[in-house]
């Protein structure tokens, strides 16, 4: 069995043949990966289920649907995505081709999550391909069966000199990133993101992290507030809350919580029954472990369950709880929840919502629920966040044409679409010179004099840009 290092050296002497770069390979390769998905719906539904016992609704909507339409996406833009982007000139530069050459970055890492085991394993791959790279795949051993899967799948679609799986926990993880990438894509915890960080910084690696925190949604104004708790139920108990976009916490007014709770528990039993774990449309949590930190923070909450709070061990089962009266130094708002809890803060006011929003954290997304426009647009203006929603949650990571990614504590970078395929790219800045004007060019050689700086001043200038238009 190759070591690591075997891997990437070979990946390596790959892309230094130049294969992965013209067009039609890329194409073939996008191509091959849709048939990968298309012709092994059943299997990748099955490895999903026992992951997670995600329900064949859910599982095709966020894993299957998002990833063929970002190949489908790919594939009808990546000719226009390749070619050159010319730039303005100047008079000095007139008879020069000035343009941007987008060129591949070489051999890329992508190292993905349990929570959508394909989804974020496979859609960072799709903008590698399209960019022209060789790739290392690295997916989560705590999700075993995709795992499993994707191992026995990629290699069979897939070129085997361009694309490799590496499988394992954190010491192959650590083994991997001792070698050097020209890039590294990592979808996960902010603290795994630091040890990323620190083996990046050894090779002077560029990344893309893409990490999560507490997202807020905020209740505020005259909502319809029937619809915004079915939203809100949806949005956040998705893939039983182990989303990175999902609302971790809801702020509003004390009368909107008075009417939501009543409206929340109305939509859970809408959507679960009155015994959720009897449901096959709500997913489990992934492990023991994750289970156990769940029922951790939820017993150190001081704040009141109104609905839900049952759970079940052996089943990896926690009920959709909402939890009121909670605070802002509460267990459940020391860290990202990750799981079916959500805790409401009461605030009393518009602005004093927007200030604890900025207290924090910048969040991989930011959902405002409000018929006014003038709420809407003033969390817009006077917050940051990765992404934006009002009136809904999640739905916007299923859009290629929007970049995905955080800020600040929320993730470096984005992808998605053209923004996947730009991660993946060196943005080259190329100018090709005749022999022309090599008078006007003697105004830049010695002996330099006042008058010939006065010309090139006036050459380069943006106004002699516009004479030339």
């Amino acid at each position: 069995m190759a070591t690591e290092t075997q891997v990437v050296e070979k990946l390596r002497a790959t892309f230094r043949s130049g294969i992965t770069v013209p067009e039609q390979f890329r194409r073939t390769q996008l191509n091959n990966l849709m048939a990968m998905v298309n012709e092994n719906e059943e299997q990748i539904l099955k490895a999903l289920h026992q992951d997670l016992a995600k329900p064949k609704f859910e599982a095709i909507l966020s894993e299957l649907v998002i990833l063929t339409n970002e190949l489908h996406y790919a594939i009808s833009n990546l000719r226009s995505w390749m070619q050159p982007e010319y730039v303005s000139k100047s008079l000095a530069t007139r008879f020069d081709d000035c343009f941007v050459q987008r060129e591949p970055l070489g051999v890329v890492l992508i190292i993905a999550p349990w929570n959508y085991p394909l989804q974020l394993l496979l859609l960072p791959l799709v903008g590698a391909i399209a960019a022209g790279n060789c790739a290392v795949i690295k997916p989560s051993e705590i999700s075993l069966a995709t795992e499993n899967l994707m191992a026995e799948l990629i290699p069979r679609y897939l070129s085997q000199d361009c694309y490799a799986v590496v499988r394992g926990g954190p010491e192959e993880t650590k083994a991997l990133l001792e070698n050097r990438f020209d890039h590294i894509f990592y979808t996960g915890s902010q603290s795994v993101a630091r040890s990323i960080l620190q083996a990046a910084s050894v090779h002077l690696t560029p990344v893309t992290l893409e990490l999560g925190g507490k997202c807020p949604g905020f209740i505020y104004g005259h909502v319809n507030i029937v619809a915004a708790a079915r939203r809100l139920v949806w949005a956040k108990f998705f893939n039983a809350g182990q989303s990175c976009v999902a609302p971790d916490y809801l702020l509003c007014t004390r009368a909107t919580q008075d009417t939501l709770v009543p409206a929340l528990r109305q939509a859970l039993e809408d959507f679960y029954g009155t015994n959720p774990q009897t449901c096959p449309d709500l997913s489990r949590i992934v492990s023991p472990r994750h289970w156990t930190r769940l029922m951790n923070l939820l017993g150190r909450s001081k704040g009141k369950v109104v609905v839900g709070g049952e759970s079940n061990e052996e089943d990896k089962y926690i009920a959709p709880t909402v939890l009121v009266d909670v605070t802002e130094d509460d267990a459940l708002m020391e860290e990202e929840i990750f799981g079916p809890i959500l805790p409401i803060i009461t605030v009393e006011s518009l602005e004093k919502g927007i200030e604890f929003i900025n207290c924090r954290e910048k969040p991989l997304a930011l959902y405002v629920f409000s018929d006014e426009s003038s709420v809407i647009n003033m969390v817009l203006e006077k917050t940051s966040s990765g992404g934006f929603v009002s009136n809904d949650g999640i739905i916007h990571m299923s859009l290629p044409g929007l970049p995905f990614g955080g800020v600040g504590g929320s993730g470096w970078g984005s992808y998605h679409g053209r923004w996947g395929f730009e991660t993946f790219s060196h943005r080259k800045a190329c100018m090709l010179r005749g022999w022309a004007l090599e008078r006007l060019n003697g105004l830049r050689y010695p002996p330099y004099r006042d008058d010939k700086l006065g010309w090139l001043r006036w050459t380069a200038s943006p106004k002699s840009s516009c004479a030339l238009m």
